[in-house]
């Protein structure tokens, strides 16, 4: 061989990416690989592994519909090596190319092995951006140049203007930038979501679940429900699904909890996102177009676009630009061990309960979910940043470091100090009970404040506040937080206090 060897990586499953632009399928082999180290770094719910492998092995498929030759290696075949090293090293003895074509993996780990290959392979390594985002690596970090307190609100305006998008000149449509206040409405009794159909695995697909059954003993999750897309067309499926049905009332209840409804409006593309099966520009245009023809509200469309222009690329830029130091930092100094509950689901705390039995039975919950229901509990019990991270990061089907460490390091666990948000993320029981049905079955009672049936949120929650003062006390978001706690008599401290150690105390026991 005298061409050069394209190696794709199973989120970058996009044709229009940086490495297969200019391939020239006479002289060129594009190197897919499937190795265990991907499938155990850690704990993955079984339902990402096989959605990442059969969306590669589609994806491959295609690529060679277009007369591509693909050197794809399966987990089970002959002489894998389990590591990406290993398979690179075997491709370029196979190949012998004259030069490896990479685009810029996302997770920091893989980047750092990535800028080691050239050395190791005796090759020249093209190392290419990865432009399938709508901020470059190098307009975030000029972005960020000064700024002590670079908050997304701020980088989301600045990419709306640099878009056009929901923009009239200068000015925002209908006046304002953020439809938040809009967008926290609880479910009305008696609405019902859109029922979500799947798709059913093919035969691929199923082929794929077979050998992940197999060979992942010990994975988070079942694959019993998997209905993901794992093609391009049928994400784009997804998407028109997600426009016409969700879309017009996603705003208002996005918010919104209900047990046993894991989908409600949202629209569940982030997977295909994030593994480039759809674009982050043609999500977001079909959302302005359903804006545009009136069949969605603005309230809807710029939370959406939000979501998409605003905080993932926002999460992706701070990311890339603060690792590797980020994720060390334990600004709250949580040390407390992941409760065995969060694998298993085994907790009478029904919000805890129904959340993670979503994250068990699809490989999903919503951001609502993850935020103000785990991430809030981890927060609150002082749960180490680590292996909270460690779980978001295996138990999700969208879960990539790049956008689930700033998600759960800076936002719900507050352990960088403040830097992606302003405040922690915390709050008592009467916030779950309000914006979901999860309290009215659950042993414990959003009501009471203190007693064996009390919900813990509600002396978790003042726990917190007191055993982090010296760190939270000035921060002027929590001025009226703290304020009411100084106002506690001595008495309710001490009963909030116990509350709080009796509970914690027995965190594997929360059955």
């Amino acid at each position: 061989m005298s061409g050069t060897l394209r190696f794709i990586l199973g989120d970058q499953l996009s044709r229009s990416l940086s490495a297969l632009r200019d391939i020239d399928p006479a002289r060129d082999v594009v190197l897919m690989v499937e190795v265990a180290e991907e499938t155990t770094y850690v704990r993955h719910h079984v339902q990402k592994i096989v959605l990442v492998l059969a969306a590669m092995r589609h994806f491959a498929a295609a690529l060679r519909s277009e007369g591509i030759t693909v050197d794809y290696v399966t987990l089970d075949a002959a002489g894998n090596t389990g590591s990406f090293d290993g398979e690179l090293q075997r491709a370029v003895a196979r190949h012998q190319p004259e030069r490896v074509v990479l685009t810029e993996p996302g997770e920091w780990r893989v980047l750092t092995q990535a800028r080691g290959w050239q050395q190791a392979l005796g090759l020249p390594l093209d190392l290419r951006e990865d432009d399938r985002f709508l901020c470059s690596r190098a307009e975030f970090a000029r972005w960020m140049e000064g700024r002590r307190a670079p908050r997304m609100e701020h980088f989301y305006r600045d990419m709306r203007r640099k878009t056009g998008w929901l923009m009239q000149g200068k000015d925002p449509v209908g006046g304002e930038w953020n439809y938040d206040p809009e967008n926290r409405k609880s479910l009305p009794k008696g609405l019902q979501a859109p029922v979500r159909a799947g798709f059913a695995p093919d035969a691929i697909t199923q082929s794929v679940m077979t050998l992940v059954a197999q060979r992942c003993e010990g994975a988070f999750g079942s694959l019993d429900t998997f209905a993901w897309a794992v093609t391009r067309t049928d994400a784009q499926g997804a998407l028109a699904f997600f426009i016409q049905h969700c879309l017009p009332q996603f705003g208002d209840y996005q918010d919104a909890m209900q047990a046993g409804s894991p989908w409600l409006f949202h629209a569940v593309l982030s997977p295909y996102l994030n593994i480039g099966l759809l674009l982050p520009t043609e999500v977001c245009e079909a959302a302005l177009a359903a804006w545009q023809d009136g069949s969605a509200p603005l309230n809807a469309v710029e939370g959406f676009i939000r979501q998409v222009l605003g905080w993932r690329e926002y999460v992706r830029g701070l990311y890339l630009t603060q690792m590797p130091a980020y994720a060390q930092s334990n600004f709250l100094g949580a040390r407390r061990a992941l409760p065995a509950f969060f694998w298993t689901g085994q907790t009478r705390l029904r919000c805890l309960r129904e959340t993670i039995g979503d994250t068990q039975r699809h490989a999903y919950a919503h951001h609502i979910q993850r935020l103000m229901i785990t991430g809030n509990f981890a927060l609150l019990a002082g749960l180490a940043p680590a292996e909270v991270e460690a779980w978001y990061l295996g138990v999700y089907a969208d879960a990539f470091e790049w956008v689930e460490l700033p998600n759960t390091h800076g936002m719900a666990l507050h352990a960088d100090g403040g830097l992606l948000g302003s405040k922690p993320y915390a709050a008592s029981g009467a916030y779950i009970d309000r914006m979901s049905d999860y309290c009215g079955a659950c042993a414990y009672d959003p009501k009471l404040k203190t007693g064996p049936t009390a919900c813990p949120f509600n002396y978790l929650y003042w726990n917190f506040l007191a055993e982090n003062e010296t760190q939270l006390g000035r921060n002027p978001r929590l001025a009226m937080p703290y304020k009411n706690l100084q106002k506690m008599t001595a008495e309710r401290r001490l009963q909030v206090q116990a509350d709080a150690s009796r509970f914690l105390a027995s965190l594997d026991g929360v059955g």
